[in-house]
């Protein structure tokens, strides 16, 4: 399965847009990769393959943005996902892959439907900064969401644009919080098998196109309009939320 031309496509172009999504537009979108990879593989696989590449990425952007990081924010973030990724790691262990292929999706499709009604101002957009404590409750759910699909980055993002930071600021933190999140990630993923050789010589053929994907992204951070990056991947995310679901209950 893993080295079909069709496959290595589609792996390939998913890694160069999380690539992009890490690199320059705050994690917000990577996690498409993984959402798309498992409408063709199980879910445990598309997880497995992605996080190495995933951890590569945060390395690739973190000396563009070195110590840009919101510090404080950062910690809350990193303290508060470790519970969360413990809890993934449980939760993992007892469900069925239909049971993820759904839950990804309704994720996909939540985060749209958020996203389009603060847009059109039905759900106001709150930008009074949230305390700490929230901080470190969204941290958890960070920490869950990323683990089961690498979808950390919405409850991360409620966080941190509530202390209007600027858009590199926003950025460089997501890379430093989510670098750290990964690797804590990796620890359950090699124990529940997520990695397998297989899984880690397709990662090694990938690394270019995770690199590219960050290259471009962090130029793109300052020359392509956010609204049009994120237009798209509203309409990917919806279309491979609702992928997932079919496929999960056919």
């Amino acid at each position: 399965m893993y080295f079909t031309f069709e496959f290595i496509l589609i792996a390939a172009l998913a890694t160069i847009f999380a690539g992009v999504s890490k690199g320059g537009f705050g994690s917000n979108a990577a996690f498409a990769s993984a959402a798309i990879l498992a409408t063709i593989v199980e879910p445990g696989s598309a997880i497995g393959i992605m996080l190495p590449l995933l951890i590569l990425m945060d390395l690739g952007s973190l000396k563009s943005y070195w110590k840009k990081w919101i510090s404080k924010e950062s910690r809350i973030l990193i303290l508060g996902s470790i519970p969360g990724v413990i809890l993934g790691a449980l939760l993992y262990s007892v469900v069925s892959a239909d049971f993820f292929r759904i839950l990804i999706g309704m994720i996909c499709i939540i985060f749209v439907l958020w996203q389009i009604l603060q847009n059109l101002n039905i759900v106001q957009k709150s930008f009074r900064p949230v305390s700490d404590f929230y901080g470190i409750c969204l941290g958890c759910f960070a920490g869950f969401t990323s683990f089961i699909s690498h979808a950390g980055g919405p409850p991360a993002a409620i966080y941190l644009l509530s202390k209007k930071p600027t858009k590199t600021e926003y950025q460089a933190t997501t890379v430093i919080v989510f670098w750290a999140v990964n690797l804590a990630k990796a620890v359950p993923y090699t124990f529940l098998g997520l990695f397998t050789l297989d899984t880690l010589f397709l990662d090694l053929f990938l690394a270019p196109f995770a690199l590219v994907g960050v290259w471009i992204g962090v130029k793109a951070h300052y020359m392509i309009s956010e609204r049009l990056f994120f237009a798209f991947t509203y309409v990917l995310l919806t279309i491979t939320g609702f992928r997932l679901i079919w496929v999960a209950l056919i």
